[in-house]
């Protein structure tokens, strides 16, 4: 038995829109019909407003930087592995913040508000300078 991935999501059949279109290159997010605000992560419900009527809109694939930290250590498969690298907080133009890694730049050419542009790791978003 391989050892338990700790980075890959365990889509349900509410989630799996989003990680489907991951998949093919698309970022997905929430938006309510009811006040008009944008949310990720993925809810059934706005949290802003509490309707239900929300749905997916495909992103832009642009945001900023909001704050960072560099990992060195990180013991859980397949992380130990990839250290160091640059867990990160963006906000996407459409509004919401999100989670997510910043790849493909240097250390210190990070800080906040640099734009990125979302790209694809192993189905999941992450995000790059953008050039």
């Amino acid at each position: 038995m391989g050892a338990v991935r700790h980075d890959l999501p365990e889509p349900d059949a509410f989630t799996r829109p989003y990680w489907e279109a991951a998949e093919r290159g698309l970022l997905l997010i929430r938006r309510c019909r009811a006040c008009g605000r944008a949310h990720h992560y993925p809810r059934e419900f706005c949290p802003h407003c509490w309707s239900e009527d929300v749905t997916w809109e495909q992103a832009s694939g642009r945001a900023v930087l909001y704050t960072w930290s560099t990992v060195h250590r990180n013991d859980l498969p397949p992380f130990h592995g990839r250290t160091p690298y640059v867990a990160a907080v963006v906000d996407l133009v459409e509004g919401p913040r999100m989670m997510t890694q910043v790849v493909e730049c240097a250390e210190a050419e990070l800080r906040a508000g640099l734009p990125l542009r979302v790209t694809f790791t192993d189905g999941r978003p992450v995000f790059r300078p953008e050039s």
